[in-house]
């Protein structure tokens, strides 16, 4: 029998913290990913860069926060998004696409 693994009271500005350090983790590693593309993200794991900063956006407003899609995504990317895509992003291979049809999330 394994136990189960004691979690610490944590005060809500800490979470905030935290969850803070690790989505600037998360961007970081990312940034320095180039080579992974976003359809492998989306057919791996059902999000990719374009759905962070989507969710980014969509914090921003519900703040108050007029951020529009661009600017969401150059804080995702670390540049803007057509830069990254003429430096990074590759086509699609028919073995992506179908991988990504098979395996597409709802709403995307």
């Amino acid at each position: 029998m394994t136990s189960k693994p004691t979690i610490p009271a944590i005060d809500a500005a800490t979470t905030t913290e935290l969850e803070a350090a690790a989505f600037r983790r998360l961007v970081e590693h990312l940034r320095g990913r180039n080579d992974v593309q976003n359809i492998d993200m989306m057919t791996l794991a059902g999000f990719c860069r374009n759905c962070l900063s989507n969710w980014y956006q969509e914090a921003a407003n519900a703040q108050g926060i007029a951020l529009d899609k661009a600017a969401a995504r150059e804080i995702v990317y670390g540049m803007p998004y057509a830069d990254w895509q003429a430096q990074n992003q590759t086509a699609a291979t028919p073995e992506q696409q179908a991988t990504y049809d098979a395996a597409k999330p709802k709403g995307h």
